[in-house]
């Protein structure tokens, strides 16, 4: 089993890694089919289904969705362009992307919210379709994003398709017992195993360039979020509030007026600036969700700017720890809030930050793998209930305090010898398990929680 680090950290567009880069992405496939098709193609639908359509509009998943089938792509998304094309498509009723003739498609009419239920596979399920002349269905597709802007063909998904098919890996650890096993056999890290696996697909200097590109990214989102201030999109009117704490949190330096868990606050200013950013649409890093951006960063932030002997140099190591974990809950239990609701998302998220953390901090392999079971163990059962379907409340703070906990795991495991009752692999199983029995309203559809309880207009 092999996840890329660079499958868990993607740079891509907000608000949301499964609703909306994922239907960008689906879209970006079918497009491909589309090219490599017989038939002559004079239009395209798209119908969401479950989450997608109950959460589709807060999540800017019909947006997604449309710039996707006229060619857009997250990693390569352009803001100022996107609007230029949606006017022009609302207008036209038709997409343009390359390689294929303009295709007709009304976003009115087109593009079907489906309230129904849910798809067989998942709970982010979407079929796209292509017309001929007569506007008959001639190449049909049903794709499900499953989290982190991953996303499977039906047949993909029902093959169990793992997110990657490539050659075998030196570490092709699937569990946390099998990654501690590696460790303890090759005295190598969970970092090291992680490095070794990467570099049997690219080579050290590609791997290392690529590792600081994502932190660039990441550190880029978050100094914009802490210097813009202003209301977020969506109706809802939420300020934000990174820049105005980071600013108070600056002027007090030096003044021995502050407390010492004010260092919290700076975490929490860290990570809602990524989260501000990425609920206004703006380029996050999936980490491993956009709704879970914020975590990992901010967390890595923490250890550079105030733990002594932090060196930039290392932010690879941490890096490839927390996706090491990633990997793992993705691929025995699931990083989708609309599969397993925020334990899935906001706990996983932590559970790779304390890892990161605790590795660059000296922890033992065992440490390591204790730090992300505290993290995640205290997330289990965390619903996932945006209000009004944004990516705001309380998606924003809870990052700040997913953050916190990481850092608060790593300590804890670093006080201990790296034993303790509880291992990674249970905790993973049950967030699984704790996922598929919580009701469907709890899992990003709105219908729950405080989606329902809180004012929202």
């Amino acid at each position: 089993m092999f996840v890329s680090v660079f499958d868990m950290f993607k740079p891509g567009v907000g608000p949301s890694s499964s609703h909306t880069m994922g239907p960008m992405v689906a879209a970006a496939r079918f497009l491909d089919a589309l090219r490599a098709s017989p038939f002559t193609v004079h239009g395209v639908k798209a119908t969401l289904y479950g989450s997608l359509a109950f959460t589709g509009v807060g999540h800017a998943t019909d947006r997604a969705t449309i710039l996707g089938l006229a060619g857009f792509r997250p990693d390569s998304y352009d803001h100022i362009a996107a609007g230029t094309v949606l006017a022009d498509i609302a207008a036209t009723q038709t997409v343009r992307p390359d390689g294929l003739p303009a295709l007709h498609f009304d976003p009115q009419t087109d593009l079907e919210f489906n309230y129904d239920g849910p798809l067989p596979g998942h709970a982010n399920g979407m079929i796209l379709a292509a017309t001929d002349a007569q506007g008959d269905i001639i190449l049909q597709e049903t794709y499900y994003s499953i989290g982190g802007g991953f996303v499977l063909t039906e047949a993909e998904l029902a093959a169990g398709k793992d997110a990657d098919d490539g050659p075998p890996v030196p570490y092709p650890f699937k569990s946390a017992a099998e990654m501690l096993e590696m460790c303890a056999a090759s005295g190598q890290s969970v970092a090291g195993l992680k490095r070794a696996n990467e570099l049997s697909r690219i080579g050290p200097a590609k791997l290392d360039s690529r590792l600081e590109r994502i932190w660039q990214v990441m550190r880029d989102c978050m100094d914009r979020g802490l210097g813009t201030g202003g209301i977020l999109p969506g109706g809802l009117k939420v300020k934000r509030r990174a820049k105005p704490i980071h600013d108070a949190l600056l002027a007090e330096r030096g003044m021995n007026l502050t407390a010492p868990h004010t260092i919290n606050d700076w975490m929490s200013a860290y990570a809602m600036a990524v989260n501000e950013e990425n609920a206004a649409g703006g380029q996050v890093v999936t980490a491993p969700t956009n709704g879970a951006a914020g975590v990992v960063p901010a967390v890595i932030r923490y250890w550079l700017d105030h733990v002594p002997g932090a060196v930039p140099s290392r932010v690879g190591e941490f890096l490839l720890t927390a996706a090491a974990i990633g990997g793992l809950v993705k691929h025995n239990a699931s990083i989708s809030g609309a599969e397993c609701g925020c334990q899935a998302e906001v706990g996983s998220a932590a559970a790779m930050a304390a890892a990161g953390l605790c590795a660059v901090l000296g922890g033992t392999p065992e440490q390591v793998e204790n730090a992300a079971e505290i993290a995640l163990e205290h997330h289990l059962g965390m619903t996932c209930d945006p209000v009004r379907g944004l990516v705001q409340v309380p998606c924003i703070e809870r990052n700040g305090l997913g953050a916190i906990k990481a850092v608060s795991a790593a300590s804890l495991a670093l006080r201990g010898d790296g034993t303790h009752l509880v291992p990674l692999d249970s905790c993973i199983e049950t967030m699984r398990q704790t996922g598929a029995d919580m009701s469907e309203k709890y899992k990003e559809t709105s219908l729950g929680g405080l989606a329902v309880n809180v004012p929202n207009c």
